[in-house]
């Protein structure tokens, strides 16, 4: 018996973990996307969904939506393509090939912030090493003076950062397949692209698809990196949904919409993760 209970007792500080820091705020930040409620002020009366009527009624948080969708749709897939790209070149044997991996997943390990504060330095419009090199070429680029070259400057940092995640999976999966699989495959071709197509990506698919789906969850998470960078200017032309609702709970204390945006949020990276879970059923049926 005393067996029995001893996982329970191992388990006990996980579970203890779990309800304290994840189950009960969730519960408690629902509640309060139900009320009126601003820090310092106690939890005002209860509204029912009104707070989720003023977001869409908002031209604020719709211009947030625009932007995470903007951001969500150029960033993923270019750093997917990227990492599966560069994934299936230095599968190979190649020289300097250690060199180059060090190197290029060394930016996984920052964090969103500090990309962010690099980003200051180098996009500054004057004394930026990027627009000092595009001197040399006649020109001058306004990155974060202007809404779209702000947005610019964005996706090339997050693309920089994030395409390592991308590159470490896809390489993985590329170099367990096994290679008698090639083999006989070059017997039919000699073409590199028709044995990419129907060999290659097909073998990884599973682990393509699963480093997919963890990136666009923590895409649509996105704050740090474009807080430090542009703090959602100029104006709000790079005010990300993360940053809205960081200015809306923090900065003004309105919890009650503050939380009704999380909780938004929520359910549409849901609705992501249930569609891709959906396809990849269909798959391996």
């Amino acid at each position: 018996m005393r067996k029995g209970y001893m996982k329970f007792v191992f388990l006990l500080p996980a579970v203890v973990w779990v309800l304290i820091f994840t189950i009960y705020p969730l519960i408690d930040s629902l509640r309060l996307s139900f009320f009126t409620y601003r820090l310092g002020m106690g939890v005002g009366e209860f509204v029912g969904f009104q707070n989720f009527i003023d977001l869409f009624k908002s031209p604020d948080y719709w211009n947030a939506f625009r932007v995470m969708l903007i951001y969500v749709c150029v960033a993923v897939p270019a750093e997917m393509a990227l990492g599966l790209g560069f994934a299936w070149v230095f599968a190979r044997e190649l020289k300097g090939k250690a060199v180059f991996r060090t190197i290029f997943t060394s930016p996984l390990f920052t964090t969103g912030v500090a990309v962010g504060y690099l980003g200051v330095t180098m996009f500054h419009e004057t004394g930026g090493p990027i627009n000092y090199l595009l001197s040399f070429f006649g020109t001058q680029v306004p990155w974060l003076s202007t809404g779209f070259w702000a947005t610019v400057a964005i996706l090339l940092l997050d693309i920089w950062r994030w395409t390592p995640f991308a590159f470490i999976i896809l390489l993985a999966a590329i170099q367990s397949v096994p290679e008698e699989m090639y083999e006989a495959a070059s017997l039919d071709t000699a073409s590199e692209f028709q044995i990419f197509r129907y060999i290659t990506f097909p073998s990884i698919l599973p682990a393509f698809t699963i480093a997919l789906l963890l990136r666009l969850i923590e895409a649509f998470k996105q704050f740090g990196l474009v807080f430090s960078l542009t703090e959602g200017g100029p104006g709000r032309t790079t005010e990300i949904y993360c940053v809205l609702n960081y200015r809306t709970s923090i900065k003004y204390f309105d919890f009650g919409h503050g939380s009704a945006m999380a909780f938004l949020l929520l359910l549409i990276v849901m609705i992501v993760v249930v569609q891709f879970f959906g396809r990849m059923r269909k798959i391996y049926e």
